[in-house]
């Protein structure tokens, strides 16, 4: 096993579902709240690495008030920044983040502004540490269908290297996803492929409506497909990629251990699937921890581990250029293992 574990340490990985805010260290966050005067904000953490926090409704409370901390270009540069160092030292070659407009709005950051910072993150830790990263702009739909519009306008709007595909996250229960078609639309005839967060609060009934409604590539989460074989067999038939989150689930009590977790169900059954860390901090992990735990509770052999990193390739949103980089850099590492 501990050959295993270092040859996993050593592989390349990918992340493509992770919200930026939620990236937000305890380290960095008291540094944030210094320099933005924001109080409160001890309650969140319990030691360094890590926050605490007992139910959902706790989890979101919490997330909010860490996103509250970032309220300039300076703030969102040093987070975007740090993620992707973290991510590098973790062997991480390529990563897509949810980046919400709508938190920069409430810190008072136009949208321009947001694409300045985040495009200096991303070009000084592509200098940096050779990381490649992009983002997904995000619509939050329990903020309402105008606004999830308005998000998805911005791409007719401000072209932007930085931003390369549509995407929406928030409340899945309240907020079905029939209710938003129209702001998929937009990003489609915009030219943008997209991602849906669907199948982590619902059922397989949630997965279904993103596949029948939605100009679709991805499913952010999308675990509870495996409760519908037909939605499975869907999945395949579409070569639809899910944005496979264990940690986050276990963490938000959508199962109750990793026995129970049907990610190995979902590949053994030919669904494609990546993954990813979601909001790390807040659940105790990492992008490079998902890609241990594959191995140590699920099972999987090194070979089948890299495969997630090709299933996330496969399913990004960046140019072709970026995409033969990345499969240059997997295919040395397979003649490797």
């Amino acid at each position: 096993m501990d050959d295993i574990m270092r040859k996993i340490a050593d592989l390349p990985k990918l992340e493509l579902h992770t919200h930026i805010e939620g990236t937000i260290t305890p380290t960095l966050l008291k540094k944030l709240a210094r320099r933005n005067g924001v109080k409160g904000v001890e309650s969140l953490y319990e030691f360094d690495n890590h926050y605490q926090w007992n139910d959902f409704h706790a989890f979101l409370n919490g997330y909010d008030l860490v996103a509250q901390c970032v309220q300039s270009k300076q703030d969102y540069y040093d987070v975007v920044y740090e993620y992707l160092a973290q991510c590098a030292d973790e062997k991480v070659i390529y990563v897509e983040y949810f980046a919400s407009p709508d938190h920069g709005w409430s810190a008072g950051l136009s949208y321009e502004d947001m694409l300045d910072c985040h495009g200096a993150a991303i070009k000084d830790a592509e200098r940096d540490f050779g990381i490649i990263c992009r983002g997904i702009l995000t619509a939050i739909r329990h903020l309402g269908q105008a606004k999830c519009d308005k998000v998805a306008e911005l791409l007719n709007t401000t072209k932007s290297e930085v931003i390369v595909g549509f995407g929406f996250a928030g409340d899945e229960v309240n907020f079905p996803a029939q209710d938003f078609v129209s702001c998929f639309q937009i990003a489609h005839a915009a030219g943008y492929p997209a991602t849906a967060h669907a199948g982590e609060a619902q059922g397989a009934e949630s997965v279904k409506t993103c596949l029948d409604l939605l100009p679709i590539t991805r499913i952010g989460h999308g675990v509870r497909a495996s409760e519908s074989d037909a939605v499975v067999a869907e999945l395949i038939a579409r070569n639809i990629t899910l944005e496979v989150c264990p940690g986050s689930n276990i963490a938000l009590k959508i199962y109750p251990d990793y026995a129970s977790h049907p990610l190995r169900q979902l590949v053994e059954a030919g669904v494609k699937v990546c993954l990813n860390s979601d909001d790390p901090p807040h659940f105790q992990t990492t992008v490079g921890l998902e890609y241990k735990r594959a191995a140590e509770t699920f099972g999987f052999s090194a070979s089948e581990i890299l495969a997630f990193s090709q299933n996330a390739v496969d399913a990004a949103f960046c140019r072709p250029d970026i995409t033969q980089h990345l499969n240059g850099i997997l295919q040395d590492a397979n003649g490797k293992l």
